[in-house]
This record gives structure tokens, C-alpha cells and sequence, in this order.
């Protein structure tokens, strides 16, 4: 998605999946699967969603803050 641009470890991604989840913004399930392999699934709950637009909202006050001072420049 980011195009190269961010690169994450698993064990990075493991350690912020379950910081989520114990703080309630994310659950997990694990399911089969189409290989009939075992994977666990992650989904946000509803605070999650919560959080997640309040600091999509956060973000693009700040980038539009800062594209305002780099314009002024």
C-alpha cells in the first residue's frame, strides 16, 4: 500500500497487534484458511473504529498544518 515506502517486520506487526488488542481496539479469531491452513484474523471493534477516525481526523489537521507552513515557505 505504501509502495516501499514503510517497511514493517513481522515481529513488529505481532507486538502492535496484540498492544491493540489488549487495549481493546482490535479482536482476533483464528479461522482456516482457503489452504486449510491456521491464521489468525483481525478486525477493529467498535472503540477501534472510534479511535481510528478521531486520529484520522488528528492526522489530517497536522498535515494540513503542515502543508500550510511549507507553502509559506
Amino acid at each position: 500500500m505504501s509502495k516501499g515506502v514503510f517497511r514493517l517486520n513481522a515481529g513488529s506487526l505481532f507486538v502492535a497487534f496484540q498492544r491493540l488488542e489488549r487495549a481493546g481496539l482490535i479482536s482476533s479469531e483464528w479461522k482456516a484458511t482457503e489452504n486449510s491452513r491456521r491464521a489468525k484474523y483481525y478486525v477493529l471493534t467498535d472503540q477501534g473504529r472510534k479511535r481510528l477516525n478521531s486520529k484520522t481526523r488528528e492526522w489530517g489537521r497536522q498535515v494540513a498544518a503542515i502543508a500550510r507552513i511549507l507553502e509559506a515557505s
